[in-house]
C-alpha cells in the first residue's frame, strides 16, 4: 500500500499532463491533414513525424516534475503557487493547438505560446528551489517551447 501511495503523485501527474497532450492532438489532427502542409514554413521546421514522440516524453517530464514539487508538501504556500503557475502553464499548452491549429489564427498562437513561454520560465524557476530535479525535468520542454516560439514566428511571418 505504501508504494501506491508513493507512486499516485507520479501517476497522476503524468496522466493529467498527457491528457493534455491528447486533447491537443484531438484539436490538431484535422489541420495538420489539410491546412498546416498547405502553409510556408521556415528552413528549420522539424520533421512531422517528430513532433508526437517528443511531446510525449515532454508532457511524462512535466507530470513527473510536478508530482515531485507536490510531494515536498502540498500544503506549503511555495508549493501551492508553483503548482498554480504549472497549472497556468499547462492551461497555455492547450490552449496553443486550440488558437494555432484548431482556429488557425497563427498570429493568436504566437501570442499563446509567447505567454506559455513566460508562464513555463516562472514555473522552472518556482520548481528548481522546491526540488532541483523537477527545474530540470522542465529544461528541455523550455528550450522545445523556445524553438516552437521561434517557428510559430516565423510560420506568421511567412504567411
Amino acid at each position: 500500500m505504501n508504494l501506491l501511495k508513493a507512486a499516485w503523485p507520479f501517476v497522476a501527474g503524468v496522466l493529467l499532463c498527457e491528457g493534455v497532450g491528447v486533447v491537443a492532438a484531438v484539436v490538431t489532427q484535422r489541420s495538420v491533414q489539410t491546412w498546416y502542409p498547405a502553409l510556408e514554413k521556415p528552413f528549420f521546421t522539424p520533421p512531422d513525424w517528430l513532433f508526437a514522440p517528443v511531446w510525449i516524453v515532454l508532457y511524462a517530464a512535466m507530470g513527473v516534475a510536478a508530482a515531485l514539487v507536490w510531494r515536498e508538501g502540498s500544503e506549503q504556500r511555495a508549493v501551492q503557487v508553483a503548482l498554480g503557475i504549472f497549472a497556468a502553464q499547462l492551461l497555455l499548452n492547450g490552449a496553443w493547438s486550440v488558437v494555432f491549429f484548431g482556429m488557425r489564427s497563427l498570429g493568436g498562437g504566437l501570442v499563446v505560446i509567447a505567454a506559455l513561454w513566460g508562464t513555463l520560465a516562472a514555473t522552472a524557476w518556482l520548481f528548481f528551489p522546491l526540488r532541483a530535479a523537477a527545474g530540470w525535468l522542465l529544461i528541455p520542454y523550455l528550450a522545445w517551447v523556445t524553438y516552437a516560439v521561434a517557428l510559430n514566428a516565423a510560420i506568421w511571418g511567412m504567411n
